[in-house]
């Protein structure tokens, strides 16, 4: 039987260490996806981080922390529990790269700085994700499973 790209998509053989990675990465993202849209967490919300990204020069700004802000809140809850995990995980990678070099690279390396070392870290093992999925315990495996049976 042919494997459609969406059940390619859902695949993994990874095992039980994708969701060890998952989860916290993706409550990590999802809590500054909240605080980007919403303001929770002590966040500024949509129109704060418009106005901040408008002030660095990424514009449209409110478009701009939608995107972000919705890849990282709708991204990191995808990943907790492993839905759609490599295109969840590549958005956010995306994110986490635009991050890197619009916001933190004239910073060094040093988050203490304001540097790029955690949005590195995030967007390294967001790629890790990517590439070996959702792993054993993810929704991705049991609907590629359920499709592969149909």
């Amino acid at each position: 039987m042919q494997t459609s790209l969406f059940n390619k998509t859902l695949q993994t053989k990874a095992g039980s260490a994708a969701f060890i990675l998952r989860v916290p990465v993706g409550l990590i993202l999802a809590a500054h996806g909240a605080q980007k849209l919403f303001g929770w967490f002590w966040g500024n919300g949509l129109a704060g981080t418009a106005q901040w990204l408008s002030s660095m020069g990424i514009e449209p700004g409110y478009l701009m922390a939608l995107l972000a802000g919705g890849a990282e809140f709708f991204g990191g809850l995808a990943l907790v529990i492993g839905l759609l995990t490599r295109p969840a995980a590549l958005v956010a990678a995306f994110t986490m790269l635009v991050a890197i070099f619009s916001v933190h690279i004239g910073n060094g390396l040093f988050a203490a700085d304001g540097g790029y070392e955690y949005a590195l870290t995030l967007f390294v093992t967001l790629i890790a994700l990517a590439v070996q999925g959702g792993g054993y315990l993810s929704v991705d495996k049991a609907l590629s499973e359920k499709l592969g049976r149909v």
